[in-house]
């Protein structure tokens, strides 16, 4: 390990929150995790906010808060979590949430089901009904090009990328836990997409497509960047992919003397603003815990390290 990364993954060793400690160091150092997660400030403050209003308020909802405490790392079964799992799936399943046929092509948000069963996935929920349910609605939903599309006004000819990337992860995540191959299918098809175009590139000329997909955020919620896009396909073991060459370059061009990232952009407001408020502060000055403990098993899960 050289000596800019041995300075970043011991900083993020003395961080306050237990669950990216040990995330740190089961997939950069080969570890055992060796944290309580569950005494992690972060991961308390997401489940303290309750389960009332509506999950999917920007951004302390229920839906949000669950993805975010599956990205800390807690671990599948804790009963608190289930909780709010239930909640999410059950809000997701019982509603009306009856999609939009126009064009014979389904126009809905699934970067809402595929956040929500990536993250039950992750909590050990892939075998309820209602993962499934969800699993295959993404599945019925996905357009001929590989991805997913809410616009109403859309010609068909080609997918929203903030729409497909949570539904590809959702669908990574729903194989992975039972096997289940037209979900690995449809992931897979998702990740080709992302790939043709190199992750921000257009077909034609090859120009960036949006300049702000190319800033790491943390967290993403529904958008689409590099980091992101790059994240769920090293967990689908693409990372390596010639094609994401060209995100890779740019990660590696974004990150400080120091081994460390810092946001290029933020989502979120800190507690008590007005906003687009967060229940928790996920860092907006400096370097970010998140973003570099992301980047860091990218840069591994592609051999760069």
């Amino acid at each position: 390990m050289d000596p800019r990364t041995r300075a970043a993954v011991d900083w993020l060793l003395t961080g306050d929150e237990p669950g990216i400690r040990g995330q740190t160091r089961r997939d950069l150092l080969d570890e055992p995790v060796g944290e309580d997660v569950m005494k992690g400030l972060k991961v308390n403050a997401l489940l303290d906010a309750g389960l009332g209003g509506d999950p999917y308020r920007k951004w302390t909802g229920a839906h949000w808060r669950l993805v975010a405490l599956a990205e800390l790392g807690v671990p599948p079964g804790e009963p608190r979590v289930l909780e709010v799992a239930d909640h999410v799936l059950s809000w997701l399943t019982t509603g009306c949430r009856e999609p939009v046929v126009i064009g014979g092509l389904v126009r809905q948000h699934a970067s809402i089901e595929g956040n929500a069963l990536a993250a039950s996935c992750r909590m050990g929920l892939a075998g309820d009904p209602r993962a499934r349910r969800l699993a295959g609605s993404l599945m019925s939903w996905q357009w001929p090009d590989g991805g997913w599309n809410c616009d109403e006004r859309a010609t068909g000819r080609r997918s929203s990328f903030h729409e497909t990337l949570p539904a590809m992860w959702g669908l990574h995540e729903y194989a992975l836990a039972t096997g289940d191959r037209n979900g690995a299918k449809a992931a897979a098809r998702a990740a080709e997409l992302l790939l043709e175009h190199r992750l921000f590139r257009s077909l034609s000329a090859g120009e960036v497509v949006h300049r702000a997909w190319l800033a790491p955020h943390y967290p993403p919620y529904w958008h689409y960047d590099i980091l992101q896009a790059l994240l769920v396909l090293s967990r689908m073991g693409l990372a390596g992919d010639p094609r994401a060459a060209d995100a890779l370059d740019e990660l590696e061009r974004r990150r400080l003397r120091d081994g460390r990232w810092r946001a290029g952009g933020r989502w979120w407001n800190p507690p008590g603003r007005a906003y687009a408020q967060d229940v928790v502060d996920w860092g907006r000055a400096g370097p970010n815990e998140m973003i570099t403990l992301n980047a860091l098993r990218v840069l591994r899960a592609a051999g760069r390290l």
